[in-house]
């Protein structure tokens, strides 16, 4: 696969935080306020965009968030290409960014095999005689 230019990655850094102003700001869909856009790529002729977004919340919300991103397309595209200053506005292709999750959850597995860890590590309780450090 060929390396994105400068040019398109300035270009989807731009059309990145339009859509995130517009889902969060402007957009009447109440569902669209829960959706958190985490990455645009654009190949050099600018024409598309890949959309990566994440919700929080269960797997339904993720559907029910596609879908109104989906719904929303229209009105995003057309609000990118005026306020972008893009000759053709791009289209737009949504898909979902489950990273924030996994990450979520490699910590969750790494918090608690460190608990782990440290309980067995832990010396074992005295007699009871011992009342802490001196001050």
């Amino acid at each position: 696969m060929k390396k994105p230019s400068r040019r398109s990655e300035r270009v989807a850094d731009l059309v990145r935080a339009e859509i995130s102003r517009l889902v969060l700001i402007e957009a009447h869909d109440p569902v669209l306020r829960k959706v958190t856009i985490t990455d645009v790529e654009m190949p050099g002729d600018l024409r598309s965009a890949r959309v990566y977004f994440s919700v929080l919340g269960s797997d339904a919300e993720w559907d029910e968030a596609l879908a109104a991103l989906d719904r929303a397309s229209g009105f995003l595209r057309g609000e990118v290409g005026r306020r972008c200053s893009l000759r053709h506005a791009p289209e737009l292709h949504f898909f979902s960014d489950r990273s924030l999750e996994r990450g979520a959850r490699i910590e969750e597995i790494l918090a608690r095999t460190r608990a782990e860890a440290g309980s067995a590590e832990s010396p074992p309780e005295g007699d009871g005689d011992h009342e802490g450090p001196e001050r």
